[in-house]
């Protein structure tokens, strides 16, 4: 029996997760699997109830399930008061280091029939196919911060060891080595003493990786290589910060943010959440795109090692866009709401 905890979160998290839950069913009745599934509070809506961005009896909830199902975390009230001394933002982060969850990985791909809905120009969007390995538990984001005595100084450090290096680098070498067999490294070597461990630590291990043809770029060029010729990259391998830019810009070219999930991987378990945020002005309103958080679902079978069930996810999602079974910020003139596409895609999975 798989113990699946399901977080959803603020804003449009909660109604995303409806579909993807409704889809999981009927998934785990086909493969007559057994699973259950409890609750828990994340975010500002677990600010609101326990005081917590992430309360103890998550936590405990996530640590004894085998995976991890999020919604959205992040509301306006929090983000507008620069006073706010809890933030929904400290929950997320907090999730990743308490269970290890030390690899993001982001997967960029485009839907021909999206591509006219990017601003890129539709040659450049065509069959762009790659993903992102983002280190998510070191970096400037969990080093010591603080300011001097008169606030009038700041400082974030930012440390990497060459075992966390590793520890994400072993993961993309072989997931290139199952795609097109090609790893870019994207730092900043030429000015940051960590950008240099990285690219020292990676030349080093892909000596193991005889197979994988690895290339460099500087964040900066890699910034503007996404938006030139996004086709030109398979695997991107990155530190957090930089991983955290790069996946939101590289989300704008699919056409709709809400196409894309992701997977934050540790030892013991993982946590899956589409990349989009809470979408606090859309909430209640059934018109939030639930795609992404049903790839992330089916991205979490796919770790659960239900490969069969994961793959009927992607090919029901790719005929759903194909009839046109897609939410507002797709196509304005002709729609479906949220819960209309879950129970399409719920009527079409249970004929298959």
């Amino acid at each position: 029996m798989y113990k699946i905890a399901v977080l959803p979160g603020d804003g449009i998290g909660p109604e995303v997760i409806e579909q993807s839950i409704k889809i999981f069913k009927i998934l785990m009745e086909n493969e007559q699997v057994k699973y259950n599934i409890q609750e828990g509070l994340i975010g500002a809506i677990a600010i609101d109830l326990t005081g917590k961005a992430l309360p103890d009896e998550t936590l405990d909830l996530c640590r004894k399930s085998d995976a991890v199902l999020m919604g959205a975390v992040g509301h306006p009230k929090y983000d507008l008061d620069p006073t706010a001394k809890i933030r929904p933002e400290q929950g997320l982060l907090k999730i990743r280091k308490e269970l290890g969850l030390y690899a993001n990985i982001r997967p960029i791909a485009t839907y021909s029939l999206l591509n006219s809905c990017s601003p890129l120009k539709e040659h450049l969007v065509r069959n762009v196919d790659f993903v992102v390995y983002r280190e998510l538990t070191g970096g400037i984001y969990f080093g010591n911060k603080g300011r001097n005595e008169n606030g009038t100084e700041a400082f974030d450090n930012c440390i990497y060891s060459v075992d966390e290096i590793e520890k994400i680098g072993h993961m993309a070498f072989k997931a290139a080595r199952k795609r097109r067999k090609k790893l870019t490294l994207v730092d900043k070597a030429n000015v940051l003493e960590t950008s240099r461990l990285w690219r020292e630590t990676v030349q080093k291990m892909s000596k193991d990786y005889p197979d994988i043809s690895l290339d460099f770029m500087f964040v900066d060029a890699a910034a503007m290589r996404i938006i030139q010729n996004p086709g030109y990259f398979d695997v991107i391998l990155t530190e957090n910060m930089f991983g955290d830019i790069l996946t939101d810009e590289a989300s704008v070219i699919t056409g709709s943010i809400g196409m894309l999930p992701s997977a934050s991987v540790g030892e013991k378990t993982a946590l899956f959440e589409p990349v989009h945020g809470s979408f606090p002005e859309g909430a209640g309103k059934n018109i939030a795109n639930p795609y992404a958080a049903i790839l992330s679902m089916g991205m979490m079978l796919e770790y659960l090692e239900m490969t069969n069930a994961e793959k009927k996810i992607k090919k029901a999602i790719e005929i759903a866009i194909q009839k046109g079974i897609v939410t507002p910020e797709i196509n304005p003139a002709k729609n479906y709401t949220t819960s209309e596409v879950g129970d399409w895609l719920v009527q079409y999975l249970g004929t298959i």
